[in-house]
């Protein structure tokens, strides 16, 4: 079996069985639209060996929808994946770096943080997936922000940065649309605060759409593999969104 029929059984499992291979692996076999049927454990040791090639081809999808969007509007945000009140029988990550918090929601979480990069209409064109404790800051380095010269990219308060700021400006020509604290050392116009609220909303509403896919558990053996489903449940999403939808 070719690694792209498993990345098939992969995606529909994301998308129709809340990210069970299982199911998905049976229900497409007893269909009969896949004739090959691999052993449960030989099944999830191939599985196991996609996580390169699934990031590879999420990055190489969104290097051409970014080439098709007409807009030079971007969002930018970060969302938990995990509760805090899972810390006592957690097992597959037991390191303090995993604790983090939720500013604007006023709560904590133990797990990892996905740092999501979208169009302004919701589209997901790169992610990386860090340690709950990290922070907003943290994500915007990791990832590769290849956007369009002068294009803007909105954020929340969290990466509220001067020097970042700068930089992306004079490097990479990109304007960091951040909301204005009340202290903030630099102007405020009041339109532009509007402007960047209304905006924000766009990725608050796609993140609450890519957490609908999540089951209540995200069933994982081992951490390699809980960042696996993760990276697939996006992967998921963008062919959802960008081709289905």
């Amino acid at each position: 079996m070719c690694d792209s029929t498993l990345t098939i059984y992969c995606i529909t499992a994301m998308r129709q069985f809340g990210g069970n291979f299982e199911k998905s692996r049976l229900i497409l076999h007893e269909l009969g639209l896949m004739k090959r049927l691999l052993s449960r454990s030989r099944f999830s040791r191939r599985v196991n060996r996609l996580i390169d090639l699934i990031h590879l081809l999420f990055h190489k999808l969104g290097s051409v929808l970014k080439d098709l969007h007409c807009e030079s509007r971007y969002l930018l945000d970060s969302f938990p994946v995990c509760d805090n009140i899972r810390i006592k029988r957690c097992r597959i990550v037991q390191d303090e770096q995993y604790r983090g918090a939720m500013t604007s929601k006023r709560r904590y979480f133990y797990g990892v943080r996905v740092q999501i990069l979208t169009t302004s209409d919701g589209i997901p064109l790169e992610f990386c997936i860090l340690p709950g404790g990290c922070a907003d800051l943290q994500g915007l380095a990791e990832l590769a922000l290849d956007l369009p010269e002068m294009a803007e990219l909105f954020v929340d308060a969290g990466y509220n940065f001067y020097e970042w700021e700068d930089y992306l400006r004079e490097i990479q020509e990109l304007q960091l649309q951040v909301p204005r604290k009340a202290n903030s050392k630099r102007s405020r116009e009041p339109w532009l605060e509007i402007y960047k609220s209304l905006m924000r909303k766009y990725i608050e509403t796609t993140i609450g759409e890519i957490t609908k896919l999540f089951p209540k558990k995200i069933h994982a053996t081992n951490l390699n593999g809980f960042l696996l489903k993760i990276a697939l449940f996006l992967f998921a999403f963008q062919i959802d969104k960008a081709f289905i939808q």
